[in-house]
C-alpha cells in the first residue's frame, strides 16, 4: 500500500461575521452575571474533568427564549441565524438538504485566568450528537493573553475579538479546543443547528 496525495482546494469551511451592534455582546454577559444561581462547573461529554475543560457554564434551552428578561438572547438569536443565512449562500450544496436548521440547547460560558477546554473535540462524535451539521460560537468580550480557539486540522488559531462570530461543521474534520487563558476574562456563547427531529422537516 502506498499513500497518494491528491492535489486540490482546501477550503477550510469556517463562516465568520461581525454580530451588530456590539453591545448586543455586553447584554448577554450581563444576562450571565445576573443568573449565578444556573451558573454550572463546565463539562465536557466525558462528564466534569478540570483538566480538560475549565469554565463557568450558563445553558439555555430553545424553550426559555420566550422567558421574561430573555430579550437579549432573542436579539442574539435573531442575527445568528442572519450569519446562519449567509454561510448557506457561501455553501449552495448544503442548502440543498440542509432546508431547516433547529436550534439545539446552548450556553453561555465564562473562562477566568487559567480557564481553558484543551481537549481536543469536535461537536459530532457519537450517534448522540449525529443530528448536528453546524457549530457556532460568538466571542463576546475581547482578550488580549491567551484563550485563542485552535483548529487542529485546518492550523489556525483564532483569537478572541468581541462580536466575531463562527459557523462551522461539526464534523471530527473541525476538531478544535480553546487555549489557556492567561488574563482578564472571555465571554462566548455557543451552540449547535442541526437537522430537525425525524418528519418535522416533511
Amino acid at each position: 500500500m502506498r499513500r497518494i496525495e491528491i492535489k486540490a482546494a482546501e477550503p477550510h469551511f469556517i463562516g465568520a461575521w461581525m454580530i451588530e451592534p456590539l453591545t448586543l455582546c455586553d447584554q448577554v454577559i450581563d444576562f450571565f452575571e445576573r443568573h449565578p444561581e444556573n451558573h454550572t462547573q463546565g463539562k465536557t461529554a466525558g462528564g466534569l474533568n478540570l483538566e480538560a475543560k475549565n469554565s463557568t457554564d450558563l445553558s439555555i434551552w430553545p424553550r426559555d427564549l420566550e422567558q421574561a428578561g430573555h430579550a437579549p438572547l432573542r436579539d442574539y438569536i435573531q442575527r445568528l441565524f442572519d450569519c446562519h443565512r449567509d454561510y448557506l449562500e457561501q455553501w449552495p450544496f448544503l442548502k440543498t438538504f440542509f432546508t431547516r436548521a433547529d436550534l439545539g440547547p446552548f450556553n453561555i460560558q465564562r473562562y477566568r485566568p487559567g480557564g481553558h477546554f484543551l481537549k481536543l473535540h469536535s461537536e459530532r462524535t457519537a450517534l448522540a450528537s449525529s443530528h448536528r451539521v453546524l457549530a457556532w460560537m460568538t466571542y463576546l468580550n475581547d482578550v488580549a493573553e491567551g484563550g485563542a480557539t485552535e483548529f487542529a486540522h485546518q492550523d489556525l488559531a483564532v483569537q478572541p475579538r468581541k462580536g466575531l462570530t463562527l459557523i462551522w461543521p461539526a464534523e471530527w474534520t473541525h476538531a478544535h479546543r480553546a487555549g489557556v487563558l492567561h488574563s482578564g476574562e472571555k465571554h462566548i456563547i455557543t451552540g449547535w443547528l442541526h437537522f430537525p427531529p425525524f418528519g418535522a422537516g416533511d
